[in-house]
């Protein structure tokens, strides 16, 4: 992993709009803004009637652009942010493109309609034409947050049917739209259905444990706005995602948890019923990582991203490694001492605590070993003694559950495997042992650390390769890919999942940003395409595996503190889409 920030080519620089959409903009305004006066005070709203429906089918964009059509693909479905339910439409213009999406509807010849929707962005545009009268539309100028538009408009003698749209404005940002209604008499067309209660979730899941708390977690369910969890056939709360801590709990005490899922319509029907026991009195609980989970570098240095604390860095991660033990003059033996200074006063007790606070809520703390300038070196028997005794004594004096090895110049497969065991030993069976080779270094078995994840096969977690700053590789079918591609990620995840390691032992790194990395950054919806790739058999591009692999385990990003920069925008659609998997 880099650990100063890698020099990012400048690229060609953003086109300048052209003057022709500058002066359209402000004809458009101006006309607009008289229109806007004219219809104020000639088109009288349309008050809604016993038996109106809203003629719009995928109103709010649940079901993607089915039913809506967007010119020059400028548009897409989001899951945040949303005005409601699970979706929303985000549309990008171009220099060249306004974005406008649209939709046919049928109407009633000779009926008066009222159009609405939600719309967030500059210059978001919404309107109705072919309506066999008068075509109507409205605008604004800028909606920070949802802003309601709404027009109307009345069907011509023979009418039947009218398209309603919105779109955006040449060269402005994306915008996005929601919960469109037409409302008005049934043309034929009828209406969605009515909302009703999400599913029952799956998955329920006992993760960490202490001596007073759960860790739970279940799989997403579509449509659901929230979730109640049940201890012990009682309601003990409600949360929004799609995990949550008991707390208040008696130490080595059995007890039972369900979880349901809740929207406007009401509430899903119980989940099947969970055991877990808490840890007994004194004991520092079991760490237990999620069935799908995501990995995340928190640094302990500032190389230009943003400075964190252990405790700012979202729950949205499964494991959090702390970037890096480094070297002694102990051969094997490594170190570790918190940046305090670097860190804007970090304290070591405060540091302590935050271990302790994220483990309560589930989260597995890792020390990370190594890095892109980590020299730590275990090739005999004495270094890989030392390399498990200090490390040891590091999970002892701060808190970690395990160790990440991150070693980029080499590793030696029989002292590394030899010194894991050890560590393995001395933790009594609690250690999380977590993984991140450069893609050359999983490329076959007989490599060294392809070895070594083999050797402690039954010991390890999770292996989180670095697909990027690499450059293109080969895949499990003996082809050449790409980096940056989805190809990339499924054909060489499948030499891994092909060479021996379990799929609960498979993670796709990433990084959360463009400035995380030289080169091999990928939008989060290329993640989530490959893991779907691999683990549903869906959304692959030319490669595709002769099977699927339901189990992997999720992905890993460089680094918390990058993806605090960019708005934590990779956690925030990989985190759901990970623990959504089957």
């Amino acid at each position: 992993m880099p650990r100063t920030a890698p020099t990012r080519p400048t690229g060609r620089t953003r086109p300048t709009r052209p003057a022709r959409h500058r002066r359209l903009l402000a004809a458009a305004l101006t006309a607009l803004a008289a229109a806007a006066a004219t219809l104020s005070g000639s088109a009288p709203a349309a008050e809604a009637a016993a038996g109106d429906v809203n003629a719009a089918r995928n109103a709010g964009f649940e079901s993607g652009l089915s039913n809506w059509t967007c010119s020059a693909g400028s548009g897409s479905t989001v899951g945040s942010p949303v005005h409601s339910g699970t979706g929303a439409l985000k549309a990008t213009p171009t220099p060249s493109g306004n974005a406008t999406c649209s939709q046919t509807v049928a109407v009633k010849p000779g009926s008066a309609y009222r159009l609405s929707a939600y719309v967030q962005g500059s210059y978001v545009y919404l309107g109705a034409s072919g309506t066999g009268t008068t075509d109507v539309s409205t605008w604004t100028p800028s909606a920070t947050d949802w802003q309601q538009l709404s027009t109307s408009f009345t069907t011509g003698p023979t009418t039947t049917s009218v398209t309603v749209y919105t779109h955006g404005w040449y060269g402005q940002p994306a915008y996005l739209a929601d919960d469109f209604s037409v409302l008005g008499p049934d043309g034929g067309g009828g209406t969605d259905p009515g909302p009703q209660a999400p599913a029952t979730p799956g998955g329920l899941t006992a993760n960490a444990v202490t001596p007073s708390s759960v860790a739970l977690s279940w799989n997403q369910v579509s449509g659901a706005t929230g979730y109640t969890v049940y201890r012990d056939g009682t309601k003990y709360g409600t949360v929004n995602g799609t995990s949550a801590t008991v707390t208040g709990l008696a130490p080595a005490t059995a007890y039972r948890f369900q979880v349901t899922a809740t929207n406007a319509a009401g509430e899903s029907a119980r989940s099947a019923e969970i055991t877990a026991t808490t840890a007994p009195s004194g004991s520092g609980g079991t760490p237990t990582v999620r069935k799908h989970a995501v990995t995340g570098y928190w640094q302990n240095f500032n190389n230009g991203a943003t400075v964190q604390k252990l405790s700012d860095v979202p729950g949205q991660y499964d494991i959090i490694a702390v970037a890096f033990a480094d070297a002694t003059t102990t051969p094997g033996a490594v170190t570790f001492a918190l940046d305090s200074a670097g860190l804007g006063g970090y304290t070591v007790d405060q540091f302590k605590a935050d271990i302790k606070a994220k483990q309560a809520a589930g989260t597995a703390v890792v020390l990370s070993v190594g890095g892109e300038r980590g020299t730590v070196s275990v090739n005999d028997a004495a270094s890989a003694a030392n390399f498990a005794t200090s490390l040891y004594a590091l999970m002892q004096q701060y808190g970690f559950d395990g160790v990440d090895i991150d070693l980029e110049n080499g590793l030696d497969p029989t002292y590394m495997s030899q010194a894991l065991r050890s560590l393995s030993q001395k933790a009594g069976g609690r250690l999380v042992l977590t993984m991140a080779p450069q893609t050359l270094d999983m490329q076959s078995t007989s490599g060294g650390y392809f070895r070594t994840a083999l050797n402690v096969k039954d010991i390890l977690t999770v292996v989180n390769m670095q697909y990027y700053n690499s450059g293109s590789m080969l895949g499990c079918d003996g082809k050449v890919y790409s980096q940056g591609t989805v190809d990339f990620l499924t054909a060489l995840a499948c030499i891994q999942l092909e060479g021996g390691l379990d799929p609960s032992q498979v993670g796709l790194g990433l990084p959360a940003s463009t400035r995380g990395a030289g080169s091999g950054y990928v939008a989060p919806s290329v993640i989530n395409a490959a893991l779907d790739c691999l683990a549903r058999g869906t959304s692959c591009g030319s490669f595709k595996p002769s099977r699927t692999y339901p189990g992997i385990r999720g992905a890993m990003t460089w680094s918390t503190n990058w993806d605090a920069a960019s708005g934590n925008a990779w956690s925030n659609a990989v985190t759901p889409h990970v623990h959504g998997l089957p």
